[in-house]
């Protein structure tokens, strides 16, 4: 499909600069309510994403798989490959938007056939492999994204896909070839957490294969798998598409600081990849997506962490316990942001949330950086392409940072934009002062 063919409809991502958590859920239900908007196309990542949406009426949703748009009737979801199905998941999250008023999610929803699939053999070695680490805990989300994907890299032909639930026969035989292949992973795994116990009989079942299939078939009876032509038809329609980017950029597998990072690749280039390979040749507006502040929920580095900020900024989605682990708090950091901007791609501007919690919470730039054998950074040191002994060195460098200060707190919300936009030469365009959709404020109407 030629750009022509498709400049009716108008193709915007967002694309999160931090650690994730930055408010990706929240602009996609604003931009989702725009006229003509009608599709949200999920990525990257898979069912360990977790944006929340607030409506003006209290109700709340954590959106893990299906789009962040889909309080607006009429809006649907693609997940397109590379994007990581977990089917029970799916099945789980559609009945928790049935509770919050969204009756008919799957039948807005769109599977890719090649997408992969996250399956309970997965999710099992996942959580051994971290507990194996200790004290070396990557933050993995205990879904078995990862191990998935790490699966599906190291045997291409055992990888299950969403279209081979469709095929009974060879699906049981792809989950069976996971099962022994993991299970002779960690038979002799000696148990180094008290629930490891609990996960490694899941690989020994050999029943468990088609229990769960039996279980993902009413996913399958309601979302069967979609033909790539099927998408580009769905993607070409006049109107507004939304890509939902998953995860943050400082997160990402080949950008992000290993080992604490996702599989999964957050650029502009992989929004261009979906497009380009249904055959749609057209522009995106690409968007960054900020908090006023920095979050990290899980190990890995943070050099503005301040504990201070965790007493005084409340999370009342993101907490403590669960995979992931801590959830902390550190003020925006200049260094950080350059880094994200030059890893992300060419952007076409911000959205920002949380802009009213800069007044109240003291917030301070990070201008840069003291460290040991670097001296004093204003910048990270460059590296190659796909380099991960750089990006763990830079890990490193990072967890023994300094963070070096503007010298007065941030006045306000206009302050903070101001600042923001001088340092990455791209214009706020919207801003958003509170949980909801109703606080978002376009450029014309920031403070």
């Amino acid at each position: 499909m030629t750009a022509a063919a498709a400049k009716a409809t108008r193709y915007v991502s967002l694309l999160g600069l931090g650690f994730g958590d930055c408010g990706k859920g929240l602009f996609t239900d604003h931009l989702s309510g725009a006229p003509g908007a009608h599709t949200v196309v999920r990525f990257n990542g898979g069912a360990q994403a977790g944006h929340n949406v607030v409506l003006a009426d209290g109700r709340h949703h954590t959106f893990s798989q299906f789009g962040a748009g889909s309080f607006h009737g009429g809006v649907g979801t693609v997940l397109a490959s590379p994007v990581v199905v977990h089917p029970t998941a799916l099945r789980i999250e559609e009945e928790a938007l049935r509770r919050a008023g969204v009756s008919d999610a799957f039948s807005r929803l769109l599977v890719d056939a090649r997408c992969r699939v996250t399956t309970p053999f997965h999710q099992a070695a996942g959580r051994l492999r971290e507990w194996a680490r200790g004290s070396d805990a990557h933050g993995t989300c205990g879904v078995g994204v990862g191990e998935a994907v790490r699966h599906a890299l190291a045997a291409p032909d055992e990888a299950l896909r969403y279209g081979d639930l469709t095929r009974p026969e060879r699906a049981l035989g792809k989950l069976q070839a996971s099962r022994t292949a993991l299970l002779h992973e960690f038979a002799h795994m000696a148990p180094v957490h008290a629930d490891a116990a609990l996960e490694l009989p899941m690989l020994q079942a050999e029943s468990l294969a088609q229990r769960w299939l039996d279980a993902v078939a009413p996913c399958l009876a309601q979302s069967p798998p979609a033909s790539a032509d099927r998408i580009a038809e769905r993607l070409a329609r006049p109107g507004t598409v939304i890509f939902e980017g998953a995860q943050g950029v400082l997160l990402d597998e080949w950008r992000g600081f290993h080992p604490h990072t996702t599989w999964s690749t957050i650029s502009t280039a992989a929004v261009e990849a979906v497009l380009h390979d249904v055959g749609i040749e057209a522009p995106v507006q690409h968007l960054g997506v900020l908090r006023s502040y920095l979050t990290r929920h899980g190990p890995g580095p943070l050099p503005t962490h301040d504990r201070a900020l965790d007493a005084r900024l409340r999370e009342p989605h993101n907490t403590d316990e669960g995979w992931q682990g801590v959830f902390r708090r550190g003020h925006p950091d200049a260094v950080l942001l350059r880094y994200a901007l030059d890893a992300v791609g060419t952007l076409d501007g911000l959205v920002v949330s949380h802009l009213d919690a800069v007044e109240s919470a003291g917030l301070r730039w990070c201008a840069g950086y003291r460290t040991e054998d670097a001296g004093r950074l204003t910048a990270l040191p460059a590296g190659g392409v796909r380099d991960l002994a750089h990006q763990q060195e830079l890990t490193r460098l990072l967890q023994g940072a300094e963070p070096i200060y503007e010298p007065h707190p941030i006045a306000s919300a206009h302050a903070w934009v101001a600042h923001a936009e001088a340092l990455s030469g791209l214009p706020v365009r919207f801003g958003a002062f509170g949980p909801t959709r109703a606080t978002v404020r376009d450029r014309k109407h920031l403070p």
